[in-house]
């Protein structure tokens, strides 16, 4: 199993990683926040930038991506979340791509989340860029409606693994507490038989919690956890979350 390293963060190996995301919509308030963040009792932090008014403008991005990374002491994970997938805001593919290749340019970012199902050449093109300079890929899938069945979560973790995802990421709705035994199961069976790199997998909302706190147990490598505005349902606050991963701690 190949851990992945940012900075002095080593993801795939003990306790679950915790990611905090940083939801603010204006560069003062992003600033503000990541200033708090900063001393928070979290391993990385995720700039979604769905939520930033100007994230159209792919310079101005990058530009505030080495602010915010230089005010953090800690690793910086960039996610724009696309509609379909439960973000803020639609763009065409191609601004989509065009933002990230900015901020792999010339911004500052130790990880970008590239969605699983947008156009593979782009996503090609772009996860070799970033890779090219050091920057980490996370590949996710996210359904908000429901928990697909067991084998179709393993076959897209696959999938992640097979275009050369650094991490590979998946995020599902319960409807029911089954649901959410399919999506644990479903992580033990990737970790066990075909996982060579790190999973983040959960179940979101109430019903799904557990699979927040149980990375440890099942195989997810991180987890997510709130430190003011939750940016998923279920997501836990942060200073109960290290509490839990420390009494699930095995041995």
């Amino acid at each position: 199993m190949k851990t992945v390293k940012v900075a002095d963060v080593v993801i795939g190996e003990g306790l679950p990683k915790i990611i905090v995301p940083l939801v603010e919509r204006q560069e003062t308030a992003i600033l503000k926040e990541a200033e708090k963040l900063a001393q928070l009792d979290c391993d990385i932090i995720e700039w979604r930038i769905d939520f930033f008014e100007e994230v159209t403008d792919g310079k101005k991005v990058a530009e505030l991506s080495k602010k915010l990374s230089a005010c953090l002491n800690k690793p910086l994970l960039i996610t724009f979340r696309t509609k379909k997938e439960g973000g803020e805001l639609e763009l065409p593919d191609a601004q989509y791509f065009a933002i990230y290749e900015e901020v792999v340019a010339s911004g500052k970012a130790d990880l970008i989340d590239v969605e699983l199902f947008m156009p593979a050449e782009e996503s090609a093109q772009l996860m070799k860029k970033a890779q090219n300079k050091g920057v980490k890929i996370v590949m996710c899938n996210h359904d908000f409606h429901a928990t697909p069945e067991q084998t179709e979560i393993v076959s897209r973790l696959r999938m992640m693994q097979e275009k050369g995802a650094d991490i590979c990421k998946i995020a599902v709705m319960p409807q029911t507490p089954a649901d959410v035994l399919t999506l644990l199961a479903a992580t033990e069976e990737m970790k066990r038989d075909y996982a060579d790199r790190p999973l983040i997998t959960m179940s979101m909302g109430a019903l799904g919690m557990v699979s927040r706190v149980s990375g440890e147990t099942f195989g997810s490598a991180a987890t997510f956890g709130a430190a003011g505005q939750a940016s998923a349902p279920g997501q836990v606050p942060v200073g109960e979350l290290r509490t839990i991963l420390d009494v699930l701690k095995h041995g």
